[in-house]
């Protein structure tokens, strides 16, 4: 039964963001437990997380996720908790680059307490799943939770998992350069091998007919996700011989409202906002005009312009000051050529000196205006 509409708004503005690592993962579960754990995530503060890796969920909140509105919800909720604590469990790979790879079994929620006179239920995180969740500096992936919600098939959700892993690569990437187009086209619609598939569904052993295997792990979950998620998928069979040995996806993408941004890393954050900042005033002042009066009088030199510490300065302490001349040279033409004559003036006094260290050309031309803006002052009371 598809979920209502009210119901399903209600996660909306709720994200998941795990480690590459962690998507990689063999899930050891079955889809109850799997989906529950990334409701769970959802609601992780990853910029704050609880000191004792502790949650708290809702039973109203469980049962509207799992969309279960029947009279035996209690039942069934202790059902999924049973699997959740006995079953389930990540088998995580790690690429140690020479030495190999590195493995763990991680039991992610090994408590979860609830009683029968509230609504609430506790969940805490294993402190080894906890880097997974929290730490993401980089190479992490995050989705929006509605996109799984209605996914059916566990299947289905470890495909959607690790497709939004590559496709949000993809787009990174395509946004911010660094790939060439064969490399984003190996992003956008990713090949992996027949094994390795195997390995990530955790069907080693199962399905062994391909045209089963093919039903169950490709067709079925890929018409679910196209269904109910952003992504538009279809997969095409690459053969040696007669036999399938790997899968490519094509993948396309719905238009997405923007995600909540869960980074992990305030400062980071801060720092990101600052760098991009810096580089708009930095561009600002390579287009400002007292940038070419101060090149064409060699003032800057072209390691100057390239120093952009220098111009951000130069644009915030020595420009508006510059400004400033100008009006009071008559605005204008007649400004311009005030604030240019007094470029000229300092630039044929400055003289380098052989001790690096007081070559400031910042300062000397910040004092320079000061000095000059107060005589021009002067003269006018």
């Amino acid at each position: 039964m598809a979920m209502d509409p009210e119901e399903k708004a209600k996660f909306v503005d709720r994200t998941v963001v795990e480690h590459n690592d962690l998507i990689s993962s063999v899930a050891k579960m079955d889809k109850v437990p799997l989906k529950m754990f990334e409701l769970a995530v959802s609601n992780l503060d990853i910029d704050e997380p609880p000191k004792d890796n502790t949650i708290h969920l809702s039973k109203k909140e469980l049962f509207s996720f799992f969309n279960v509105h029947s009279t035996s919800v209690n039942y069934r909720f202790k059902r999924a908790v049973e699997r959740m604590q006995r079953q389930a469990y990540f088998e995580i790979r790690e690429d140690n680059g020479k030495k190999g790879f590195r493995y763990r079994r991680i039991v992610p929620i090994p408590y979860i307490e609830w009683n029968d006179y509230n609504d609430d239920v506790i969940l805490r995180f294993d402190q080894a799943i906890i880097p997974y969740l929290i730490e993401l500096k980089k190479n992490f992936t995050q989705y929006a939770l509605t996109d799984i919600i209605e996914l059916k098939s566990k299947y289905s959700v470890i495909l959607y998992r690790w497709l939004s892993m590559n496709y949000s690569q993809y787009e990174y990437y395509l946004g911010h350069g660094g790939r060439t187009k064969v490399q984003l086209s190996k992003l956008k619609n990713p090949t992996i091998s027949v094994e390795e598939l195997r390995r990530l569904t955790d069907t080693l052993g199962e399905y062994e007919r391909m045209s089963t295997f093919t039903l169950w792990i490709l067709k079925k979950p890929c018409e679910e996700i196209t269904e109910h998620t952003h992504l538009k998928v279809d997969f095409e069979k690459i053969k040696e011989g007669r036999s399938v040995k790997a899968i490519r996806f094509h993948v396309s993408a719905a238009p997405q409202g923007r995600l909540p941004r869960k980074s992990g890393n305030k400062a980071a954050e801060r720092q990101q906002e600052l760098k991009k900042a810096n580089s708009e005033i930095y561009a600002d002042a390579m287009a400002s005009d007292y940038t070419k009066w101060l090149t064409k009088v060699l003032m800057l030199s072209p390691n100057d312009l390239m120093n952009q510490k220098l111009m951000i300065y130069l644009y915030e302490h020595v420009y508006p000051q510059y400004d400033e001349l100008k009006k009071l040279g008559g605005g204008g033409v007649k400004g311009n050529h005030k604030v240019q004559a007094h470029i000229r003036y300092v630039s044929n006094r400055w003289t380098p000196s052989d001790d690096g260290r007081k070559n400031n050309k910042a300062r000397y031309l910040d004092v320079s205006i000061a000095g000059y803006l107060v005589q021009m002052r002067g003269n006018m009371i």
